[in-house]
C-alpha cells in the first residue's frame, strides 16, 4: 500500500521517471540492499534519464525531418564517395556549435536527405534544435506568414534554430524569395548553422537566382556567408535506390 501512495504521489508531481524507477526498485527487493544516499541517487538520476529522453523525443518532433535517420545506420560501403574519415568529425555536432555549414552535393536518390536528416536527429540527440525545410515548402510557409501577420515569428524562429536543413536547392527563385532567402542567411550568419543539399554543384548555383540583373550579388553574399564556411560533402555514383531496389529484387 506505502508503494503504491509513494508512486501516486510522485505520478501527481509529474515525476514519472522516478515513480517507474521506484516501482521497479520495490518489485526486484533491492531498496534494502542500498543506502539511503543510493537510493536517492538512483532514482534521481532516472528522473533526469527521463525528462532528458522526453526533451530529445521533443526536439526530434519539432524538426519535422523527412527521414528517421540515424548517424550509426550510415552505409559506408556503397560506392558513393562517402569518405568515412571526413564524415564522422561531423557526427560530433561541433561543427554546428560553431556556427559553421554543410553543403550536401550529388543526384537525386544518393542519399542526401537521409544524411542530412541523421545529422539533424544527432544533433537533437545532442541537445540542440533543428528544422527540416524543403525548399518549395520554406517559401510557401513564409508567403502564408506574410499573408497572416505571422512573418516576423517565423523568421525569429528560424533565426533561433541552432541547425536549419534546406533540401533540395536548385529551383528557380522569384524576387521576393531571394529577399526572403538572402534574409534568413543574413540573420542566422554567426548564430546557427545551415545543411544544404543540391543535384547542382555549387559553381552553378548562380542558374538558379533567377534575375542576372542581381543574381551575382545575393549568390556572393551566399557563398560569404554559407559556402566559404561550408563543409562539402560530393556525393557520385549508383543511386542508393538501385542498391535497395536491387537488394529487394534478390530476396524476392
Amino acid at each position: 500500500m506505502l508503494t503504491n501512495e509513494t508512486v501516486n504521489k510522485l505520478n501527481s508531481m509529474k515525476l514519472f521517471g522516478m515513480a517507474k524507477a521506484y516501482e521497479e526498485l520495490q518489485r526486484t527487493a533491492k531498496a534494502s540492499e542500498l543506502t539511503a544516499d543510493e537510493a536517492i541517487g538512483m532514482l534521481v538520476d532516472c528522473e533526469h534519464t527521463y525528462r532528458d529522453g522526453r526533451a530529445t523525443d521533443g526536439r526530434i518532433s519539432r524538426a519535422k525531418l523527412r527521414e528517421k535517420a540515424l548517424v550509426e545506420d550510415i552505409n559506408w560501403r556503397h560506392p558513393r564517395g562517402l569518405d568515412k574519415s571526413s564524415f564522422k568529425p561531423l557526427m560530433t555536432c561541433d561543427w554546428i556549435r560553431r556556427h559553421q555549414n554543410l553543403i550536401l552535393v550529388g543526384p537525386t536518390g544518393i542519399g542526401k536527405t537521409w544524411l542530412a536528416c541523421a545529422l539533424a536527429q544527432r544533433a537533437c540527440s545532442d541537445g540542440l534544435t533543428a528544422r527540416f525545410f524543403r525548399i518549395p515548402r520554406l517559401f510557401g510557409l513564409l508567403n502564408m506568414a506574410r499573408a497572416d501577420g505571422s512573418y516576423e515569428k517565423l523568421m525569429r524562429n528560424l533565426t533561433r534554430t541552432d541547425l536549419l536543413i534546406f533540401d533540395d536547392w536548385g529551383q528557380t527563385l522569384d524576387e521576393q524569395e531571394r529577399r526572403d532567402f538572402r534574409e534568413i542567411i543574413e540573420d542566422r550568419f554567426d548564430r546557427g548553422a545551415v545543411i544544404i543539399t543540391s543535384q547542382l554543384p555549387v559553381d552553378r548555383w548562380h542558374e538558379v537566382i533567377g534575375d542576372p540583373t542581381i543574381a551575382d550579388a545575393i549568390v556572393d553574399r551566399i557563398v560569404d556567408r554559407i559556402v566559404n564556411r561550408a563543409h562539402r560533402v560530393a556525393l557520385t555514383g549508383p543511386t542508393m535506390r538501385a542498391q535497395k531496389d536491387s537488394a529487394q529484387a534478390t530476396n524476392d
